[in-house]
Parts: C-alpha cells; structure tokens; sequence
C-alpha cells in the first residue's frame, strides 16, 4: 500500500513542477473563438479582450463575420458605431467596418481597445492588428491630453506609456517609445531627473546609462570633467570635452591637431563635400542636415557642389510661396515652408497672412480644410495642438485646466466638443483617469 502512495505522490509532484514551468502564452491560442455559436453567443469565449465578429478567429474561421454586400449598395459615410458593425461596406471603399479607417479614427465606434496605459504597457498585441504596445497607433499618436496648460511641455497626454520622457518610463526597463533605446540611453530621458548623472566624481554609473562620471555627457559642464579635447581618446569620445560647443571632428583642436593619429581619425570619418555626397539626399556626416541644407555643401570651396547648390529649386519668392506646390522638395507647400512664412520679403509675408487659416473654433469645427494643408478640424495640429484653450476644447469633451473643470464638462449634459457623442459617451471623458464622473467604460 506504501508503494501506491508513493506512486500518487511522485505524480502530484511531477505535476506540480510541471506547473510552475508553465508560462502563459502573449495571447489567446488560436482555435478557441472559431465556429459560428461562438462567433454569435456575444461572449468573450477566448478571454482575448474581442467578442464575436470584432475577433479575428470568427472573421477567418466562421460563417457568420464576413461582408454583407446589400443590392442595390446604399452609399454612407462609414464612421458612426452602427455603419462600423453591421458588416457592410458603406462607403464602398473596400474596407468594411473596423477594417475601415474612418471607423478606426473615432474610438467612440470601439474599433481599438489598445489605447490605455494598461494596454499599451503589457507587452500583448490586444486588438491584435499585428502592432504591440507603443508599435501600435493608437498608443503612440493619440492626441488627448489628461489637463490644460498653457505651456505645451506641462501638457501630459493622456496615454504616459508611450513617452519616453518622464521618470517613470525613464526608470521602467522599457523601450516605450520604440526608437530602439530604452530609459536613461534614450536621448529623450536626458533631461529627467533619474537620468542624470548628479555625482560626476564617485566613480559610480549613478543613472544606470552604462556611462560613468565624466563619460556621460549629463557631466559634460561638470568643472571637474572639462578639459582639453587634444587627444584621440577625447577627439573620438562623442563628448565636448572642453565645453566650447563642439564635438570630436567639430572641434578645431581634433580637426587641425598636429597629432597625425587625431587627423587620419577625423579623415576617415564620413564627409559630405562633395559633389556626390551633397546631391544623394543622403546626411552623409551625421551632422542633422543634408546636401545643401549643410554649410559642408551650399559654402564649399568647389565651384560644382556651389553650382549645384545654386541650381536646385528655391521656394523663396511670392511666385513659389504661392503656386501650390513644393518646389524645394522639403515636404511644406507655400507659406508650410518656413523659407516663404519666416521670409525676409515682407510682400511674401504679407500673402501668407492673407492665406486661409485653421487655427479658432469656427475653422476647427466647420468640417474643412480650411488652410489647405491636408488635414481637416481636428485633425489638423493647428486645432488640437492649439495654444488657445477654447480651440483644443473643440477637439477633447474632458479637457479642462483643473480637475473639476474636466468632471464638470463631462457631466453636463451637453456635447462640448461636437463629436455627436455627450458626457461619458464621449471616449476621452470615459477613459481620461482625472475624470471621476464616469463610472462605467465604454467599448467595455
């Protein structure tokens, strides 16, 4: 008898261990919400956050999720919450419902559910559109900010995961913003608190960057760490070593050194000047600007690379800072482009104030592109990112400078930023964490 209570001992033993070998998969298995009662029964039946049709286990695998392709078609603008669930591609797009991005770009039709801090800190694909955490748009560009101020900087958006630029995702062991550089190795933390280097003599990594003291450029103004930049070491080191302003190679005293080791280093490093390197779009030195954005370039010595310079397409006077077209090349049209609004000729100042602008109540909320540049109402940086309160509340229902401002905005009853959805119905009072008044989540 002895032996068989070994036997079931050595099984639960067995399993036990097995167990806590066992780690949860990233998401759902696949196969769990696949055939039509699933795909019907209103339930959550993988416990992947998405029921029913909104799964993409039922669109791939049921009868039940596909398009509905009505006769005769009947044209609607897809982007209200009924177009964008009823199977049908309203506007004949060829993307129907949440695969539509007009139904996508208005979280109130509950097409995203990645689009908390929560949810885009846990490392889980949720609406499982193939893009993670800050990967995903809806993390990294949502434009909500959780209160008011004036000063843009103090503006803390209401998705924190995704900004690499707070002592909390300086310090989290994360790449939140998804440049490749986590916490105090992101230039972004350079400036927060945990990521300076505030004993510069200790010999200690204090900020955890993998520099120590005077290696870590948050030292570079320390008396202590300022010398000459003469030698190799210091002319190859990415550090302005004698606080003048200038880096390495930048520096006269490594670039016309008498020390022939420091000049073959500096010569080998990668120029742009000349005229292949000034003209292949490329910012060959790594110095932030590119062909005859550089001065290596547009104020060479060699007549061709100036000529080239010379040829290229301006876009600097009243007729090219007015025909609607970028003729530099830069990406910004007409007074867009900094060369025709901050010009120095003031008839082409005075056309670019006379244009069409996107930037008060009315023209952020009248449904048109008022100035032109692509981008309507609050889509437009001009309306959302506006220095006016009254304008970016156009854009956000729970905006307010103070918290009982927000509470009071989303609590009376009325539709403050035209968005066609009031109070709690409204995504950004329902999901901003200031807002107390709205007990119950939307898209939940």
């Amino acid at each position: 008898m002895k032996y068989c209570h070994l036997y079931a001992w050595l099984i639960i033993t067995s399993l036990s261990v097995w167990a806590c070998d066992y780690q949860s998969p990233t998401h759902p298995i696949y196969g769990y919400e696949t055939h039509d009662p699933a795909c019907t029964d209103g339930r959550d039946n993988d416990n992947d956050g998405l029921v029913d049709c909104m799964d993409p286990d039922c669109i791939y695998t049921s009868h039940v999720c596909g398009e509905i392709v009505p006769n005769p078609p009947d044209f609607a603008e897809e982007n209200t919450f009924a177009l964008c669930h009823d199977q049908i591609d309203n506007d004949e797009n060829g993307q129907f419902d949440c695969g539509d991005p007009k139904c996508r770009a208005l979280p109130e039709n509950c097409c995203t559910i990645e689009n908390t801090d929560a949810a885009c800190s846990d490392g889980i694909d949720n609406d499982q559109n193939g893009f993670i955490d800050c990967e995903d748009f809806s993390c990294s560009q949502s434009f909500f900010i959780k209160l008011w101020a004036f000063d843009a900087s103090e503006r803390e958006p209401l998705i924190t995961a995704c900004d690499e630029g707070t002592d909390k995702t300086c310090t989290d062991g994360k790449d939140n913003d998804a440049d490749g550089e986590s916490d105090c190795a992101d230039s972004d933390c350079s400036g927060v608190t945990a990521c300076i280097e505030d004993n510069c003599e200790n010999g200690i990594d204090d900020n955890n960057d993998g520099r120590t003291d005077c290696a870590d450029p948050t030292c570079a103004s320390f008396a202590g760490c300022l010398g000459p930049e003469e030698t190799l070491a210091a002319c190859s080191d990415g550090i302005d070593n004698d606080g003048n302003g200038y880096t390495d190679c930048n520096d006269f005293s490594c670039s016309k050194s008498e020390d022939q080791a420091i000049l073959d280093h500096c010569a080998s490093l990668p120029t742009e000047d000349t005229l292949e390197t000034c003209s292949d779009d490329i910012d060959n030195d790594g110095n932030g600007y590119t062909d005859c954005g550089d001065y290596s370039c547009s104020k060479s010595e060699d007549q061709a690379i100036l000529d080239h310079c010379a040829s290229l397409p301006s876009e600097d006077t009243l007729e090219t800072c007015s025909d609607n077209v970028d003729n530099n090349n830069n990406g910004y049209v007409d007074c867009n482009d900094y060369s025709c609004s901050k010009s120095e000729d003031q008839a082409i100042l005075d056309y670019c104030a006379s244009q069409p602008k996107e930037d008060s109540v009315e023209t952020c909320s009248d449904g048109i592109d008022n100035d032109g540049n692509g981008y309507a109402d609050c889509g437009d940086w001009s309306c959302s990112q506006s220095n006016d309160l009254d304008v970016v509340r156009v854009c956000q229902e729970s905006l307010g400078s103070t918290v009982n401002q927000a509470n009071e905005r989303c609590s009376d009853n009325e539709d403050n930023d035209n968005d066609g959805f009031v109070d709690c119905l409204d995504w950004d009072c329902s999901y901003n964490p200031i807002v107390t008044v709205c007990e119950d989540k939307i898209c939940n």
